[in-house]
């Protein structure tokens, strides 16, 4: 059994009648990268907090690295790293005074120019802190939760405001901390950020968890029927009724399948014969998106 770095019995947390977390169990195994999902005010917050140490639970167990998040022991404190959405750091410090800086907080601190490095920042490790563009700055942010060499790194919606290119070499990075042997707690609100980092995640929808498992198979979304989406030529032979065909937006036919292989047999084998050509084909299984609106309403949950 894979070593755990985190573990979570019962969690509960409420603010008067309100029920903030109702009770969840979850694990993050070491080395993975684990991703909480979840709406607004569906709770991933209050337990991310928890589990930082600086929230305090109603009832349940929490333990992270072995030690009770609640007790404030900096024995932890010097294990993990937190990257928050925004950090207040000094503008007019360079990148690699600002690492330095926080890295002297810590016994054993990562070499500076290694975490420089490792963020993407090289280039820029004499640059202020004030010159930097909004992506370089979230990387420095990254740097900070690196400097004192954790074992486990909280990202809390590392990527939010990034454009896309941004956001891509933002993911390279944090794949980039599992090859250092680091373990992540994700929160995010982006599913195509978790389908390519997250090895687990979880669902979580008003304070309770509502699926949890790697992300091609979250919810059963791996066997769930299949989309086979084409277009037709204006004029021509019509495929058989026996296909189970369905007209769309835009002159698109689609096929709904639970078996893709055995239809894309029967249609391709039919158009072969009528030399015919179906344009735009493909095949489209349920996006881990659509699963997290299907689980979570589609709504986001009143704070």
């Amino acid at each position: 059994m894979a070593e755990r770095v985190i573990e979570i019995g019962g969690l509960r947390k409420s603010y008067g009648d309100v029920q903030a977390v109702a009770g969840i169990d979850l694990h993050v195994d070491r080395g993975e990268v684990f991703a909480l999902l979840g709406p607004n005010g569906a709770g991933k917050t209050t337990t991310t907090e928890i589990l930082e140490g600086y929230r305090p639970r109603t009832a349940g167990t929490a333990t992270v690295l072995g030690h009770d998040p609640a007790k404030g022991e900096q024995s932890l404190k010097q294990r993990i790293g937190i990257v928050l959405q925004s950090t207040g750091v000094d503008p007019y410090l360079t990148v690699r005074e600002t690492v330095e800086m926080y890295g002297g907080y810590y016994p054993h601190p990562r070499p500076t120019d290694e975490v420089i490095g490792v963020v993407g920042l090289a280039e820029k490790r004499d640059e202020r802190v004030r010159r930097l563009s909004g992506g370089q700055q979230r990387r420095l942010d990254v740097a900070i939760g690196l400097a004192g060499d954790p074992e486990l790194l909280f990202l809390d919606e590392p990527t939010t405001g990034f454009d896309p290119s941004a956001r891509r070499n933002a993911w390279e990075m944090v794949r980039g901390l599992v090859t250092l042997g680091k373990t992540v707690f994700l929160t995010t609100h982006f599913m195509d950020e978790a389908q390519y980092l997250a090895d687990r995640v979880v669902v979580i929808s008003q304070g309770e968890i509502v699926a949890q498992g790697a992300p091609d198979t979250l919810a059963g979304r791996n066997q769930m029927r299949a989309t086979i989406r084409f277009r037709l030529p204006p004029e021509g032979p019509q495929p058989p009724a026996t296909l189970g065909l369905r007209a769309a937006e835009d002159e698109v036919l689609e096929i709904a399948t639970e078996d893709p292989t055995r239809a894309l047999h029967d249609l391709t084998g039919w158009a072969l014969e009528e030399h015919v050509t179906l344009d735009g084909l493909e095949v489209i299984r349920p996006t881990l998106e659509d699963v997290y609106l299907e689980l979570t309403g589609g709504e986001e949950n009143e704070a």
